[in-house]
């Protein structure tokens, strides 16, 4: 019945989207195709909810198109296991594009401690962002002050288990299923029951690459009550005992490896096909897309937070939005402007691009799933969510620590070496990506006086 309420949720939201597509348009005054000077505009997205869908993002861009005729909005959709490399190309060879969609670790942490992205400043002016939730509003802004991002949807991240599988091993004595919580000893536990029942592969730790990281990082953190960076994002505090007693647990636990060969992706498929009993890269939207693309699921899947310590986890949210790469064309910026005004200030467009993304608006919207028995659901786990650390200066260089520090231990490495290392290596990227803005926030100064005498 879970599934099929999904299927009939993710039908309904289409024809809903479709009806909106038809609804009429004011009569303006538009010069014929010949006269039009046409703005042409560059959107890349990743794979955010059914923003990743060509058939989806189209329907919202006509809408778009029909009222702003003047522009044109070309959309290339990227993946997380070779956008990256593609934008980090593009920006190499100075064709970025105009617009896109993603979330602060990339638009502001990363591309914008670069000084790839434009300052959005004047777009949070308006009365609408008076709404939007100061976690968000805060992920938002690079520690200039500068805004690289205009938020559009936010979701609580969390994992998944077969509750079937778990039935079936006498493991659901050790979850709570009405709060969706877990201690430390219960996981153990329940991987134990999962293993003498027979299930050889309780969980993998994916660490491929920076894929679906999010999910080994809370399940890290929360197993002994570890944290990853001190309260103000300004510095890595992972080399702690806590989070070497996790990771160590992790290790000896029979049931549980670590795959050097996985991303997030993998672990999904792998879950899905039954061949894991839990997988740690989950949230709403991925439930919805893998019921959609697997039809033939024959087991109950349950969401649950992350085991921690004492049963109170605290987990990583997503925050998901526009950002305008600086390519030095006023023109083009204003227009992207525009797009982004389009669906973020007017209710029923913005309304529409969140129910696209399978997300949560970043400001107060009831009713927007108000009949939605599946967010209600999820909605559980937002009393759950944590601060947004993923803005900490050099986190690019810290993502990619973490996934090389998992392959270590895989391999054998000893852990609080492992971990120290990787603490040392993010707080080095860290300083230097301070020491630059530093660089940069004065050479800009110097520049300005200079310009003044």
């Amino acid at each position: 019945m879970r599934r099929i309420s999904i299927l009939m949720l993710t039908m309904c939201m289409s024809l809903s989207l479709a009806a909106c597509g038809r609804r009429e348009t004011p009569q303006t005054d538009v010069q014929t195709e010949t006269e039009q000077e046409v703005t042409e505009l560059t959107l890349w997205t990743y794979p955010v909810g059914d923003w990743g869908n060509k058939s989806a993002v189209s329907n919202l861009i006509a809408e778009f198109h029909r009222q702003y005729p003047e522009y044109h909005v070309s959309v290339e959709y990227l993946d997380y296991a070779s956008g990256d490399e593609k934008v980090a190309q593009a920006a190499a060879d100075g064709k970025l594009p105009d617009l896109v969609l993603e979330g602060p670790e990339r638009l502001v942490a990363d591309w914008g401690d670069k000084g790839w992205m434009l300052d959005l400043s004047d777009l949070w002016e308006s009365e609408t962002t008076e709404e939007i939730y100061e976690p968000v509003r805060n992920a938002c802004r690079y520690g200039s002050g500068a805004f690289y991002e205009f938020p559009l949807c936010m979701t609580t991240h969390c994992m998944v288990i077969n509750r079937d599988l778990f039935e079936k091993a006498g493991a659901l004595s050790y979850i709570d299923e009405e709060s969706h919580t877990w201690t430390t000893d219960g996981f153990v536990h329940a991987v134990e029951a999962l293993k003498k029942y027979g299930q050889e592969d309780a969980g993998i730790i994916y660490c491929a690459g920076q894929g679906g990281d999010q999910g080994t990082r809370a399940l890290v953190t929360n197993l002994c009550g570890g944290a990853f960076t001190d309260e103000e994002h300004t510095k890595y505090v992972f080399d702690s005992p806590e989070n070497v007693e996790a990771l160590e647990l992790l290790k000896d636990l029979d049931g549980i490896s670590f795959d050097k060969n996985a991303l997030g992706t993998d672990e999904i498929e792998r879950f899905v096909k039954g061949e894991l009993a839990m997988a740690f890269c989950w949230n709403v939207s991925v439930e919805i897309s893998q019921t959609v693309n697997h039809p033939d699921l024959d087991f109950d899947m349950l969401p649950m937070a992350f085991p921690s310590d004492d049963g109170e986890p605290t987990l990583q949210g997503g925050i998901w939005g526009f950002g305008i790469f600086d390519n030095k064309d006023e023109a083009k910026a204003e227009a992207a402007k525009d797009f982004i005004r389009f669906f973020t200030e007017d209710d029923k467009n913005y309304a529409r691009a969140v129910l696209v993304s399978t997300y949560w608006p970043v400001r107060e919207m009831p009713e927007l799933y108000a009949n939605d028995v599946l967010m209600k659901e999820y909605s559980v786990f937002t009393q759950y969510l944590g601060d947004y650390y993923q803005v900490t200066p050099g986190w690019a260089d810290a993502r990619t620590a973490w996934w090389n520090m998992l392959q270590e231990i895989g391999d054998g490495a000893d852990i609080p070496q492992a971990v120290k290392k990787f603490n040392d290596t993010a707080n080095a990227a860290a300083q230097a990506a301070e020491d630059e803005s530093e660089d940069a926030a004065q050479t800009a100064k110097s520049e300005t006086e200079s310009g003044m005498e």
